[in-house]
């Protein structure tokens, strides 16, 4: 790890001779946040925009931070960046890293068990006394987000990034826009409106009865991804309004609890026994599904809508008539369980602590430093630099509002990945916010400026059912504890009986499954894991009070 011989010792060492004098002219930010500090008394002034260089451990990328992005946020801040990430696991290096103490100076963890554990060995500084004198954007952006990622102990020791609630739907009952038309749904294809279990179950045997085979090929109203179950059981779970756990007086329990939970099997089991559904579905693997969803023998499908991409593209080049090769796609509705409220269906589960953590570690020589670059990048200024490029080269403000230049939009269509390594647009989303900015302009340019007809439609019939699911975030275990291995036995469980309980041959065979799971669950230990739930529960709604 390398040695921070390059920080002023003398430097130091007047910083923390103020600060104990509690001397105000260092509580005063900037107005700006680019690192410059005030002035400081008779020892001359604290390093502002000085060069300095800090080591930063990113999960995520492993980019060198010398493209155009990263040298104007030098330029803004005066730092430089080492980045380090590993080739192979990241929670590996991260795991090393802590057990060795060789420690970087900046790092962003993945929200949770990895994170709570370098928090709890103290390798993390708390950065509540920090923000207070040197983060004013950070408190004006992140506002009662520091509230609620507090640790147990009342303490911050980290920004998240990602935050804050998008009102963004996820998953969606995907169906072919042309097809549901010839199936006499035109009049729903486009205008938001939710469709009954009736409606659905009624395209369903119309597309089979219309359509046996195609290209003599024989058809599937519909098929899933094998490879993501999360995406299937929460797309039934949203028209039911399952949430995340299932909370009955003062307890929160397992949502397999839910009676509704029930109720969904036995719908799902009746689209199987109908022979609506693919008999292949638990094995098939993302390439498979990925290439039966092109194939033009399929209706519809639960994912989310993103998940549809490749499809989608070879559906519309494939197109007979290209002047409407935008319906021959996939798109994602609302299916509402009967008796469920739609607008309390729960498609879009969103965290708005975010992905996760950037923090500053305890062998940082200079936090002051470290922290007043983070105030820079989150700031507004920070956020467009970081998510659109640089004024006047990749976009302008135009009538008060950002305004990306073609080129850029095109750069990222044509090839996402390398414009973004190219320009260092979208390569670095330390501390960015959900949503927009202050001119109504997302921060995110390549994911919200600019939305396809897929997107567009999935906003609007299903943005309303996002829901927060901060307040239940990491209720698990600790990891390392029996308890953690109880809950990866309770989870293998629920994974091993949810596709037997649809396939099961009638109703009555899949509640008996349904009830086989439930002694296999308690014998697992979940009863004493949904007494972790509620205690974390509690605990979490009194930190946040």
């Amino acid at each position: 790890m390398r040695k921070k011989g390059h920080v002023r010792f003398t430097g130091l060492i007047f910083l923390l001779m103020a600060l104990l004098a509690g001397c105000s002219s260092y509580g005063e930010p900037t107005n700006e946040g680019t690192g410059n500090t005030p002035a400081a008394e008779e020892e001359g002034e604290v390093e502002g925009n000085s060069p300095i260089k800090f080591t930063f451990f990113d999960r995520n990328v492993g980019d060198s931070f010398d493209n155009l992005v990263a040298q104007k946020i030098t330029e803004k801040t005066g730092v430089s960046l080492e980045i380090q990430q590993p080739t192979g696991n990241p929670a590996e290096k991260l795991n090393l890293m802590l057990a060795s103490n060789d420690l970087p100076d900046l790092m962003a963890i993945s929200r949770g068990d990895i994170l709570d554990k370098y928090i709890a060995a103290g390798a993390l500084i708390p950065l509540n006394d920090l923000i207070d004198q040197y983060g004013p954007n950070i408190k004006k952006m992140y506002g009662d987000m520091l509230n609620k990622t507090r640790h147990t102990d009342g303490k911050n020791y980290y920004l998240a990034n990602w935050y804050g609630l998008e009102q963004y739907p996820v998953f969606g009952f995907m169906m072919r826009m042309d097809v549901m038309k010839e199936l006499g749904a035109g009049d729903k294809v486009n205008n938001g409106e939710p469709f009954t279990v009736e409606e659905f179950v009624g395209l369903l045997k119309s597309f089979k009865e219309k359509y046996p085979t195609i290209d003599g090929k024989p058809t599937m109203a519909m098929t899933f991804n094998g490879e993501n179950m999360g995406a299937i059981s929460g797309t039934f779970k949203g028209m039911y309004g399952i949430m995340p756990y299932y909370e009955t007086g003062d307890e929160l329990k397992s949502d397999v609890r839910d009676p509704k939970y029930l109720d969904m099997i036995k719908f799902m089991n009746s689209l199987y026994t109908q022979n609506f559904i693919d008999p292949e579905w638990a094995t098939i693997k993302t390439q498979q599904y990925e290439q039966k969803m092109a194939s033009g023998s399929v209706f519809a499908t639960t994912d989310a809508f993103w998940n549809l991409g490749k499809p989608n593209t070879i559906l519309k080049e494939e197109a007979a008539d290209q002047s409407k090769k935008d319906e021959s796609q996939f798109y994602p509705y609302n299916v509402v369980a009967p008796g469920v409220d739609p607008q309390k269906t729960t498609f879009g589960p969103k965290n708005s602590l975010g992905w996760d953590g950037i923090g500053i570690t305890t062998t940082n020589a200079d936090p002051v430093r470290a922290i007043k670059f983070l105030d820079f990048l989150a700031s507004e200024e920070g956020q467009y630099l970081m998510m659109w490029g640089i004024e006047g080269t990749h976009w302008d403000m135009k009538d008060g509002k950002h305004v990306p230049r073609p080129e850029v939009l095109e750069g990222f269509k044509k090839d996402w990945a390398g414009y973004s390594t190219e320009t260092g647009i979208r390569k670095w989303t330390w501390t960015v916010k959900n949503g927009p900015g202050s001119d109504g302009t997302p921060y995110d340019l390549v994911g919200r400026y600019e939305t396809d007809a897929v997107a567009k439609l999935a906003i609007k019939n299903l943005a309303d059912s996002s829901f927060d699911t901060a307040l239940y975030d990491n209720f698990g275990p600790s990891g390392g504890t029996p308890e953690a291995i109880m809950q990866t036995k309770v989870g293998e469980t629920i994974n091993k009986y949810f596709p037997r309980m649809v396939m099961a041959p009638s109703e009555a065979e899949a509640v008996k499954l349904y009830d086989t799971m439930m002694k296999e669950l308690e014998t697992a230990g979940l009863a004493k894991l949904e007494k972790i739930y509620t205690d974390n529960y509690n605990k979490r709604k009194e930190l946040w009070n």
